[in-house]
């Protein structure tokens, strides 16, 4: 399926997503990439990154994020906390960009909303597990004013309905698989307070207890919702 005609979304696999912009520009958002272990192995080599979206510092998130941009020298947008231990490893600084909830980024006309997420944010920095800041999702509107919410990794909270009111977007992009974040059960509840028709399902599968599936949740929303049924390496 064809969210729309000129951005394309790629799923590596959890939680890690390549994207085409409307004008061609390159995108990873969360990057775990040549260490997942679900993805298909021709999508683990990054020739191109011209932007990096982090929503936080878990290691199955941000696991390449440094290998990534060290070879291809993307703009990376994320928390203020996660931009700045990036820069702390080497990263230029002219390539970070560190905001918090509530503001709005614009890369070359890709406008990224830092939103809140119901999740912790530790980074894992050899023994040591250092502050992430907050957890964020994200509202990404592209060149084209195509918008969508990319959750993150998350729980159900009231305030969902609040982003969709201030965001206008059609398509959203959830963890389903439990354990972690919240299941198809709690999903549910998400996509009601969303108000959208289009779910883009992700963050499950990947490990035995992550046993949230698409086909739960498209049980529990009904036919009036499209949850997209997916496996790593598939475009929509």
């Amino acid at each position: 399926m064809a969210l729309n005609a000129h951005v394309s979304f790629t799923w590596v696999g959890h939680g890690t997503w390549k994207v085409r912009s409307a004008k061609s520009k390159e995108i990873i958002i969360d990057p775990w990439v040549m260490g997942n272990p679900v993805a298909p192995e021709a999508l683990k080599k990054v020739d191109k990154c011209d932007l990096m979206l982090i929503t936080h510092g878990h290691f199955d998130h941000i696991h390449d994020a440094l290998e990534i941009a060290k070879a291809t020298k993307p703009k990376i947008v994320s928390n203020f906390e996660i931009t700045s231990w990036l820069g702390s490893k080497g990263i230029e600084g002219d390539t970070l960009i560190g905001g918090n909830q509530g503001g709005t980024i614009d890369v070359g006309g890709i406008k990224i909303t830092l939103v809140h997420a119901e999740h912790s944010c530790g980074i894992s920095d050899g023994a040591q597990i250092v502050y992430g800041g907050q957890a964020c999702g994200m509202v990404i509107e592209f060149e084209n004013g195509f918008t969508i919410y990319f959750a993150g990794d998350t729980d159900v909270f009231g305030d969902m309905a609040l982003i969709a009111e201030l965001s206008h977007f059609d398509v959203a992009f959830l963890p389903i698989g439990d354990f972690y974040t919240m299941g198809p059960s709690r999903a549910a509840k998400a996509v009601s307070l969303l108000g959208v028709k289009t779910v883009v399902p992700m963050h499950f599968g990947t490990f035995p207890p992550l046993i949230g599936r698409p086909s739960a949740l498209q049980e529990l929303v009904g036919p009036s919702v499209d949850v997209l049924d997916i496996k790593p390496g598939d475009t929509v």
